[in-house]
Protein backbone atom coordinates (compact mmCIF):
# COMPACT_ATOMS: atom_id res chain seq x y z
CA UNK A 1 0.00 0.00 0.00
CA UNK A 2 1.29 3.77 -0.93
CA UNK A 3 2.41 5.66 2.21
CA UNK A 4 -0.18 8.65 2.51
CA UNK A 5 1.53 10.28 5.39
CA UNK A 6 2.78 13.60 5.03
CA UNK A 7 6.93 14.09 5.09
CA UNK A 8 7.06 15.88 8.18
CA UNK A 9 10.52 17.73 8.58
CA UNK A 10 12.24 16.27 11.57
CA UNK A 11 13.79 18.51 13.66
CA UNK A 12 17.21 18.39 13.12
CA UNK A 13 16.36 18.17 9.08
CA UNK A 14 14.60 21.42 9.80
CA UNK A 15 17.54 22.65 11.36
CA UNK A 16 19.75 21.85 8.73
CA UNK A 17 17.31 23.36 6.22
CA UNK A 18 17.45 26.48 7.96
CA UNK A 19 21.17 26.29 8.09
CA UNK A 20 21.67 25.78 4.55
CA UNK A 21 18.74 28.91 3.81
CA UNK A 22 21.41 31.35 4.13
CA UNK A 23 21.34 34.21 1.57
CA UNK A 24 21.89 37.28 0.49
CA UNK A 25 17.89 37.82 0.80
CA UNK A 26 17.91 37.00 4.22
CA UNK A 27 21.12 39.25 5.12
CA UNK A 28 19.69 42.43 3.70
CA UNK A 29 16.06 41.86 4.13
CA UNK A 30 14.07 44.20 6.73
CA UNK A 31 12.97 42.59 9.93
CA UNK A 32 10.12 45.19 10.87
CA UNK A 33 12.44 45.80 13.69
CA UNK A 34 15.12 48.03 12.53
CA UNK A 35 17.39 47.95 15.31
CA UNK A 36 17.79 44.00 14.34
CA UNK A 37 18.27 45.21 10.67
CA UNK A 38 21.09 48.04 11.69
CA UNK A 39 23.14 45.24 13.67
CA UNK A 40 22.89 42.83 11.27
CA UNK A 41 24.22 44.74 8.15
CA UNK A 42 26.90 46.36 10.40
CA UNK A 43 27.89 42.80 12.04
CA UNK A 44 28.23 41.90 8.01
CA UNK A 45 30.12 45.19 7.37
CA UNK A 46 32.24 44.25 9.92
CA UNK A 47 33.24 40.87 8.21
CA UNK A 48 32.99 42.49 5.23
CA UNK A 49 35.57 44.60 5.97
CA UNK A 50 38.47 42.48 7.33
CA UNK A 51 37.90 40.26 4.13
CA UNK A 52 38.53 43.59 2.11
CA UNK A 53 41.87 44.32 4.12
CA UNK A 54 43.22 40.40 3.66
CA UNK A 55 42.49 41.13 -0.63
CA UNK A 56 43.75 44.49 0.04
CA UNK A 57 47.57 43.09 1.57
CA UNK A 58 47.29 40.35 -1.15
CA UNK A 59 46.84 42.83 -4.01
CA UNK A 60 49.51 45.62 -2.68
CA UNK A 61 52.23 43.31 -2.16
CA UNK A 62 51.40 41.42 -5.74
CA UNK A 63 51.92 45.02 -7.34
CA UNK A 64 54.51 45.59 -5.75
CA UNK A 65 57.11 42.22 -6.06
CA UNK A 66 55.74 42.71 -10.08
CA UNK A 67 59.28 44.21 -10.98
CA UNK A 68 60.70 41.31 -9.69
CA UNK A 69 58.31 38.69 -10.73
CA UNK A 70 59.40 40.43 -14.36
CA UNK A 71 63.11 40.09 -13.60
CA UNK A 72 63.09 36.46 -12.46
CA UNK A 73 59.91 34.52 -12.78
CA UNK A 74 59.50 31.45 -11.24
CA UNK A 75 63.60 30.85 -11.23
CA UNK A 76 63.29 33.29 -8.15
CA UNK A 77 62.02 30.37 -6.06
CA UNK A 78 65.11 28.10 -7.22
CA UNK A 79 68.13 30.63 -7.30
CA UNK A 80 70.73 30.48 -4.29
CA UNK A 81 71.65 33.65 -5.12
CA UNK A 82 71.01 36.91 -3.02
CA UNK A 83 73.44 39.72 -3.82
CA UNK A 84 71.93 42.96 -3.42
CA UNK A 85 75.48 44.47 -4.68
CA UNK A 86 74.94 42.61 -8.27
CA UNK A 87 70.79 42.45 -8.44
CA UNK A 88 70.72 39.13 -8.61
CA UNK A 89 67.95 37.71 -5.80
CA UNK A 90 66.50 34.38 -5.11
CA UNK A 91 64.73 33.18 -2.41
CA UNK A 92 65.99 29.38 -2.20
CA UNK A 93 67.99 29.68 0.87
CA UNK A 94 65.51 31.44 2.93
CA UNK A 95 62.67 29.01 1.76
CA UNK A 96 65.43 26.51 3.06
CA UNK A 97 66.14 27.88 6.23
CA UNK A 98 62.53 28.53 6.84
CA UNK A 99 61.14 24.75 6.27
CA UNK A 100 63.99 23.03 8.14
CA UNK A 101 63.71 25.42 11.30
CA UNK A 102 60.09 25.15 11.16
CA UNK A 103 60.66 21.22 10.68
CA UNK A 104 62.81 20.75 13.67
CA UNK A 105 60.50 23.19 15.74
CA UNK A 106 57.91 20.21 14.92
CA UNK A 107 60.05 17.33 15.85
CA UNK A 108 61.33 18.84 19.24
CA UNK A 109 57.76 20.18 20.01
CA UNK A 110 55.27 17.91 18.81
CA UNK A 111 55.94 14.92 21.50
CA UNK A 112 56.22 17.58 24.08
CA UNK A 113 52.93 18.74 23.51
CA UNK A 114 51.14 15.99 23.01
CA UNK A 115 52.45 14.66 26.61
CA UNK A 116 51.90 17.87 28.46
CA UNK A 117 48.11 17.83 27.44
CA UNK A 118 47.18 14.12 27.46
CA UNK A 119 48.77 14.47 31.48
CA UNK A 120 46.40 18.08 31.97
CA UNK A 121 42.71 16.00 30.66
CA UNK A 122 43.73 12.88 31.55
CA UNK A 123 46.10 12.51 34.66
CA UNK A 124 46.20 15.48 35.82
CA UNK A 125 43.75 16.22 39.36
CA UNK A 126 41.87 19.69 38.95
CA UNK A 127 44.14 21.25 41.57
CA UNK A 128 47.13 20.45 39.22
CA UNK A 129 45.56 20.60 35.85
CA UNK A 130 44.49 24.21 36.31
CA UNK A 131 48.02 25.77 37.26
CA UNK A 132 50.04 23.94 35.52
CA UNK A 133 47.31 25.20 32.40
CA UNK A 134 47.65 28.79 32.88
CA UNK A 135 51.61 28.38 32.83
CA UNK A 136 51.44 26.84 29.45
CA UNK A 137 49.23 29.73 28.36
CA UNK A 138 51.70 32.43 29.96
CA UNK A 139 54.45 31.08 28.02
CA UNK A 140 52.43 31.55 24.91
CA UNK A 141 52.22 35.10 26.22
CA UNK A 142 55.68 36.13 26.52
CA UNK A 143 57.12 38.66 23.42
CA UNK A 144 59.41 36.82 21.27
CA UNK A 145 62.24 39.32 21.49
CA UNK A 146 62.20 37.95 25.28
CA UNK A 147 62.64 34.55 23.89
CA UNK A 148 65.22 36.08 21.70
CA UNK A 149 67.24 37.31 24.29
CA UNK A 150 67.35 34.19 26.39
CA UNK A 151 68.40 32.48 23.39
CA UNK A 152 71.60 34.20 22.98
CA UNK A 153 72.72 34.79 26.56
CA UNK A 154 70.98 31.23 27.97
CA UNK A 155 70.79 29.14 24.87
CA UNK A 156 72.89 29.93 22.68
CA UNK A 157 75.85 28.88 25.05
CA UNK A 158 74.42 26.14 26.74
CA UNK A 159 74.37 24.59 23.13
CA UNK A 160 78.22 25.62 22.05
CA UNK A 161 79.55 24.19 25.22
CA UNK A 162 77.13 20.70 26.31
CA UNK A 163 75.11 20.02 23.33
CA UNK A 164 76.70 20.49 20.13
CA UNK A 165 80.40 19.32 20.84
CA UNK A 166 78.79 16.02 22.37
CA UNK A 167 76.09 15.29 19.21
CA UNK A 168 79.21 16.23 16.97
CA UNK A 169 81.54 13.52 18.49
CA UNK A 170 79.13 10.61 18.47
CA UNK A 171 77.17 11.63 15.77
CA UNK A 172 79.95 13.53 13.37
CA UNK A 173 79.35 11.13 10.78
CA UNK A 174 75.61 12.38 9.28
CA UNK A 175 76.06 15.58 7.53
CA UNK A 176 73.48 17.21 9.86
CA UNK A 177 75.69 17.64 13.18
CA UNK A 178 78.97 18.58 10.86
CA UNK A 179 80.63 22.01 10.80
CA UNK A 180 81.81 24.75 13.26
CA UNK A 181 80.33 24.69 16.93
CA UNK A 182 79.40 28.34 17.34
CA UNK A 183 76.09 28.18 19.53
CA UNK A 184 74.17 30.02 16.73
CA UNK A 185 72.62 28.60 13.46
CA UNK A 186 69.63 26.12 12.30
CA UNK A 187 70.09 24.10 15.31
CA UNK A 188 69.31 26.96 17.75
CA UNK A 189 66.81 28.46 15.65
CA UNK A 190 64.82 25.37 15.33
CA UNK A 191 65.17 24.88 19.18
CA UNK A 192 63.95 28.13 20.02
CA UNK A 193 60.74 28.28 17.72
CA UNK A 194 60.18 24.89 19.49
CA UNK A 195 60.29 26.72 22.77
CA UNK A 196 57.55 29.10 21.78
CA UNK A 197 55.02 26.76 19.88
CA UNK A 198 54.70 24.13 22.72
CA UNK A 199 52.08 26.53 24.25
CA UNK A 200 50.07 26.66 21.34
CA UNK A 201 49.85 23.31 20.43
CA UNK A 202 49.48 22.17 23.71
CA UNK A 203 46.48 24.70 24.33
CA UNK A 204 44.63 23.76 21.42
CA UNK A 205 44.84 19.96 21.89
CA UNK A 206 44.06 20.15 25.22
CA UNK A 207 40.66 21.57 24.00
CA UNK A 208 40.36 19.31 21.68
CA UNK A 209 40.88 16.06 24.12
CA UNK A 210 38.47 17.52 26.09
CA UNK A 211 35.79 17.95 23.59
CA UNK A 212 35.86 14.82 23.06
CA UNK A 213 32.44 13.35 24.73
CA UNK A 214 33.08 11.50 28.08
CA UNK A 215 30.62 8.78 26.66
CA UNK A 216 33.58 7.49 24.52
CA UNK A 217 35.87 7.41 27.61
CA UNK A 218 33.35 5.59 29.58
CA UNK A 219 32.75 3.01 26.97
CA UNK A 220 36.16 2.12 26.67
CA UNK A 221 36.89 1.71 30.38
CA UNK A 222 33.73 -0.27 30.43
CA UNK A 223 34.99 -2.95 27.97
CA UNK A 224 38.13 -3.37 29.86
CA UNK A 225 40.31 -1.15 28.79
CA UNK A 226 43.50 0.41 30.64
CA UNK A 227 43.60 3.91 31.31
CA UNK A 228 46.21 3.81 28.50
CA UNK A 229 43.56 2.31 26.48
CA UNK A 230 41.32 4.71 26.70
CA UNK A 231 43.72 7.97 26.29
CA UNK A 232 44.30 6.11 22.69
CA UNK A 233 40.62 5.72 22.20
CA UNK A 234 40.51 9.51 23.19
CA UNK A 235 43.73 10.33 20.58
CA UNK A 236 41.72 8.44 17.82
CA UNK A 237 38.72 10.48 18.44
CA UNK A 238 40.45 13.64 18.47
CA UNK A 239 43.02 12.62 15.26
CA UNK A 240 42.12 15.74 13.11
CA UNK A 241 42.07 18.15 15.42
CA UNK A 242 45.54 17.22 16.80
CA UNK A 243 46.45 17.42 12.89
CA UNK A 244 45.19 21.31 13.01
CA UNK A 245 46.78 22.18 16.35
CA UNK A 246 50.47 20.98 14.99
CA UNK A 247 49.69 22.45 11.61
CA UNK A 248 48.55 25.54 13.80
CA UNK A 249 52.00 25.91 15.34
CA UNK A 250 53.53 25.03 12.15
CA UNK A 251 51.95 28.18 11.01
CA UNK A 252 53.29 30.45 14.12
CA UNK A 253 57.11 28.65 13.37
CA UNK A 254 57.04 29.62 9.86
CA UNK A 255 56.24 33.31 10.71
CA UNK A 256 58.00 33.87 13.76
CA UNK A 257 60.73 36.88 13.01
CA UNK A 258 62.58 38.05 16.16
CA UNK A 259 63.44 35.56 17.78
CA UNK A 260 64.53 33.18 15.28
CA UNK A 261 66.37 36.45 14.21
CA UNK A 262 68.65 36.55 16.80
CA UNK A 263 69.94 33.24 17.07
CA UNK A 264 69.56 31.68 13.67
CA UNK A 265 73.24 33.26 12.38
CA UNK A 266 71.49 35.21 9.18
CA UNK A 267 73.63 34.35 6.62
CA UNK A 268 71.82 32.80 2.93
CA UNK A 269 73.18 29.78 2.13
CA UNK A 270 72.00 26.34 1.87
CA UNK A 271 73.79 23.85 4.20
CA UNK A 272 73.20 20.17 5.49
CA UNK A 273 74.70 20.99 8.65
CA UNK A 274 72.28 22.32 11.28
CA UNK A 275 75.25 23.85 13.37
CA UNK A 276 75.93 26.59 10.14
CA UNK A 277 73.89 29.24 10.58
CA UNK A 278 71.30 29.46 7.69
CA UNK A 279 68.52 32.29 7.18
CA UNK A 280 64.56 32.36 7.24
CA UNK A 281 62.33 34.87 5.14
CA UNK A 282 60.82 36.38 8.22
CA UNK A 283 64.22 37.07 9.49
CA UNK A 284 65.47 38.61 6.00
CA UNK A 285 62.44 41.15 5.96
CA UNK A 286 63.21 42.18 9.10
CA UNK A 287 66.97 42.34 8.83
CA UNK A 288 67.30 44.27 4.93
CA UNK A 289 63.81 46.07 4.23
CA UNK A 290 65.07 49.62 6.00
CA UNK A 291 68.37 48.72 3.91
CA UNK A 292 66.15 47.70 0.61
CA UNK A 293 67.29 51.43 -1.98
CA UNK A 294 66.66 49.95 -5.30
CA UNK A 295 63.46 48.77 -6.53
CA UNK A 296 63.73 45.70 -7.65
CA UNK A 297 65.35 45.07 -4.43
CA UNK A 298 62.42 46.17 -2.33
CA UNK A 299 60.51 44.06 -4.79
CA UNK A 300 62.25 41.06 -3.78
CA UNK A 301 61.83 41.34 -0.37
CA UNK A 302 58.57 42.38 -1.22
CA UNK A 303 57.76 38.94 -3.03
CA UNK A 304 59.58 37.24 -0.24
CA UNK A 305 56.38 38.76 1.97
CA UNK A 306 53.90 37.76 -0.65
CA UNK A 307 55.20 34.15 -0.37
CA UNK A 308 54.97 34.19 3.57
CA UNK A 309 51.64 35.55 4.01
CA UNK A 310 50.50 32.98 1.06
CA UNK A 311 52.26 29.95 2.83
CA UNK A 312 51.29 31.20 6.26
CA UNK A 313 47.46 31.99 5.74
CA UNK A 314 47.28 28.76 4.03
CA UNK A 315 48.56 26.74 6.97
CA UNK A 316 46.68 28.23 9.46
CA UNK A 317 43.23 28.05 7.21
CA UNK A 318 44.08 23.99 6.88
CA UNK A 319 44.53 23.88 10.80
CA UNK A 320 41.34 26.14 11.90
CA UNK A 321 39.15 23.62 9.35
CA UNK A 322 40.66 20.37 11.11
CA UNK A 323 40.09 21.45 14.59
CA UNK A 324 36.78 22.66 13.60
CA UNK A 325 36.12 19.38 12.33
CA UNK A 326 36.49 17.82 15.66
CA UNK A 327 34.61 20.45 17.26
CA UNK A 328 31.90 20.16 14.69
CA UNK A 329 31.80 16.03 15.51
CA UNK A 330 31.65 16.17 19.15
CA UNK A 331 28.38 18.33 19.05
CA UNK A 332 29.49 21.80 17.72
CA UNK A 333 31.67 23.52 20.40
CA UNK A 334 34.36 26.03 19.17
CA UNK A 335 37.58 24.78 20.68
CA UNK A 336 40.31 26.45 18.70
CA UNK A 337 42.17 28.74 20.58
CA UNK A 338 45.39 29.96 18.76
Amino acid sequence: MQNLQPNIPTPATTHGASARAWNWRRTFAPTGNTGDTVFRLALFGAAFFLMLVVLVMIGAMAVNSLPSLRQFGFGFLTSRVWSPISGDFGALPFIYGTIVSSLLALLISVPLSLGIAIFLVEQAPRGVARPVGFLVELLAAIPSVVYGLWGIFVLAPFLREWIEPFLARWFGWLPLFRGNVTGIGLFTGGIILAIMITPIITAVVRDVLAAVPVSQREAALALGATKWETTRVVLNNGAPGIAGAIILGLGRAIGETMAVTMVIGNRAQISASLFEPAYTIASVLANEFTEATGELYLSALIELGLILFLVTFTVNGAARLLVWSVAHRAGGGAVGRA
